[in-house]
């Protein structure tokens, strides 16, 4: 299969290994920080750090949206479906994120309540057409990559009239979710954690191109490579970002140019812009409250924004007592530094989101068999 199998080859990967192996200095530590959860599972699947030297670590960020949505989002979307009677529409990875109390969408689905998975914003509008005398809220998600079909179809159910059909916002973005851990007061106090270069994430890229983390990497001295999702992708751009620490190089380099350019997708970027325009502070999980680092809908489409047809509840709900999804998400501890893991938080009882989702960091760990390893303590 083109772009897949020959991004799989035994032989290139061993040569590859030993290429990282060669080029990195035994002298120092690389602590390479994965944004994507797409690439945190295709190191684990591939068990891609097994071909790492023991100075080459890969650390695991909050690349995972469904992660780093915080419990109060999901208590309003709870909100809209027992109080407002709306059918509401979602990803089905939202459903089992645990909400206050350990309630959960599935839960809710489960007591009654309309809720309804969907494999796209084109299903929530046919839904919404099939039942005008409902109202229907779509339940959107994700970085930049899942932005432009939000609003395709804001613009469609504008164009057709469709008065019943609303969208709740959380959308989010991430170069200011990258700028937030290298810098934020509040993420270093749940712990500190040394990144020495990035992965930058693959499908959000081939959105926003390559340009927008230039400022990164000369602003805070850190080289980002664009990296494909396949195992040799990711062995590659590996090499490459030891290569610039080597040399003292802090530059964005596009490992994915199959998909990635440097400027990006304009059309989607110009949709995306039409409709939506930042928020001035959004709560991520791990996070914290970081500004400008998440969308909204214009006022000229609000008829269509849930957070304005609806009053919705303020909610400062805290995450499960011991879990450690917050320090996981920004990098700071693993899935095996968590007490929960494996023990009561499972995927068939999950206790936080990254358990959940199938590109949450604890759900890799799980999955393929990581927590098995003995933990190494650190000095």
């Amino acid at each position: 299969m083109k772009y897949v199998d020959e991004f799989r080859q035994h032989k290139l990967a061993k040569r590859l290994s030993a290429a990282i192996k060669d080029e990195s200095d035994p002298s120092r530590n690389y602590n390479l920080m994965e944004f994507c959860g797409g690439h945190t599972h295709a190191i684990f699947r591939y068990g891609v750090q097994d071909l790492m030297p023991d100075n080459v670590k890969f650390v695991h960020g909050p690349g995972c949206p469904v992660c780093v949505l915080p419990i109060g989002r999901i208590d309003e979307a709870i909100h809209l479906v027992e109080a407002e009677d709306v059918i509401l529409c979602t990803y089905g990875d939202l459903l089992r994120v645990p909400a206050s109390g350990r309630n959960s969408l599935i839960k809710v689905k489960a007591a009654g309540g309309d809720v309804r998975m969907v494999y796209s914003t084109q299903d929530a509008l046919r839904i919404a057409r099939e039942n005008p005398d409902r109202e229907v809220v779509f339940l959107a998600i994700g970085f930049e990559t899942t932005t432009p079909p939000s609003a395709v179809a804001i613009q469609q159910a504008n164009a057709a009239g469709l008065k019943n059909f609303s969208l709740f916002c959380n959308h989010v973005l991430t170069p200011a979710a990258i700028q937030n851990i290298l810098e934020s007061p509040e993420v270093r106090e749940i712990g500190s954690v040394s990144i020495d270069g990035f992965f930058g994430p693959s499908h959000v890229s081939s959105i926003i191109g390559s340009r927008p983390y230039e400022f990164f990497a000369e602003e805070f001295q850190r080289p980002v490579v664009i990296a494909g999702f396949e195992p040799l992708d990711v062995m590659q751009s590996a090499l490459m970002l030891i290569r610039q620490l080597n040399e003292g190089r802090y530059e964005v380099e596009n490992e994915y140019t199959r998909v990635v350019s440097r400027e990006g997708n304009q059309k989607a970027q110009q949709r995306v812009a039409d409709v939506f325009e930042l928020r001035r502070s959004f709560e991520w999980r791990g996070l914290g409250t970081v500004p400008y680092s998440a969308l909204k809908i214009k006022k000229m489409y609000q008829l269509f924004d849930a957070e304005k047809r609806f009053t919705l509840p303020v909610s400062q709900a805290k995450d499960v007592k011991g879990c450690e999804c917050p320090s996981i998400l920004r990098g700071a501890k693993r899935p095996t530094d968590c007490k929960l893991f494996g023990t009561v938080c499972t995927p068939e009882n999950p206790m936080g989101s990254c358990m959940v989702s199938s590109e949450g960091a604890c759900a890799a760990y799980w999955s393929y068999g990581r927590f098995r390893q003995p933990v190494q303590q650190s000095a």
